[in-house]
């Protein structure tokens, strides 16, 4: 339960030290939206997911409980009845990665539509989860024996084995391929991980690097095992000239990473940094 004087930094501290399906998913990401808007009270927010759960359970409540009513459900709820969509007009806006952000506008990127999804249907006790698929975030929903692929970004339309593959290749290139990587479901880490990136390429365009350097420590907060956030913080730092901080992030991913070849580039990059410093 978050409260309205939630500290969102204490709060992400916490979740660190959880079990990955112990995150509630609309919870952390309202913590992260609040790092962009201090001082804005959660509460609101927290009651409009709360919302979104309850009117779901009545919908279903009064379906046939078909196959498709799980799914039929979530639609009604968060596109029809709420207005939620992707917001094609003005994709690259900061303000669609932030849960917050887009429960007052009622649109955003995919994976933050994503999210309300997931939270609306994990209330329910549902097998619904994030796919690890890339360039596009889609989700899958296990109900009575069928699995269903859809897009929150497109009202929850179905996505079928021939749209995924055309999804795919229009982000990654014609000769990409699927494979059952692309089946795989996300962690809750990988998914608010995903939820950040999409602020963090925005402001690294923007040439906003401070900006983007912080919200790669506030994912670190939560996910401190990555050796590939460390990794970045410690590219970013050196950009801005923080020699210091970035030798102790390069040492930290050289420390986690599991790769031979990996920790070899990350102990160059290390080597420069001190000579640098020399």
């Amino acid at each position: 339960m978050i409260s309205p004087d939630t500290d969102p930094i204490a709060a992400l501290h916490q979740l660190a030290g959880l079990d990955d399906s112990d995150i509630d998913i609309g919870t952390a990401a309202l913590l992260l939206a609040a790092r962009d808007r201090p001082g804005v009270s959660l509460e609101r927010y927290r009651r409009h997911l709360e919302q979104l759960a309850s009117d779901v359970a009545a919908v279903y409540a009064q379906s046939d409980s078909g196959d498709a009513a799980q799914h039929d459900a979530l639609n009604q709820v968060i596109s029809d009845d709420h207005g939620y969509a992707g917001d094609s007009l003005s994709y690259d806006d900061l303000q669609n990665a932030n849960l917050m952000r887009v429960i007052d506008r009622r649109k955003g990127l995919p994976i933050a539509l994503g999210i309300l999804y997931l939270y609306a249907g994990r209330a329910q006790g549902w097998n619904i989860e994030g796919l690890n698929f890339p360039g596009h975030f889609l989700l899958r929903l296990e109900a009575a024996g069928a699995r269903t692929i859809f897009d929150p970004f497109n009202g929850g339309k179905t996505i079928e084995i021939a749209d995924m593959r055309a999804l795919l290749k229009a982000t990654r290139g014609r000769d990409t391929e699927l494979s059952p990587e692309h089946y795989a479901p996300a962690s809750n880490r990988d998914i608010l991980i995903r939820l950040q990136n999409n602020k963090k390429v925005r402001l690294l365009k923007a040439e906003r690097v401070a900006e983007a350097l912080a919200v790669v420590e506030d994912m670190l907060v939560f996910a401190p095992a990555s050796d590939a956030l460390w990794h970045e913080a410690g590219v970013l730092h050196s950009h801005l000239g923080n020699l210091h901080a970035a030798l102790l992030a390069l040492e930290q991913c050289r420390e986690l990473t599991a790769s031979p070849q990996d920790k070899h580039r990350v102990a160059q990059l290390i080597g420069e940094l001190r000579n640098r410093l020399n």
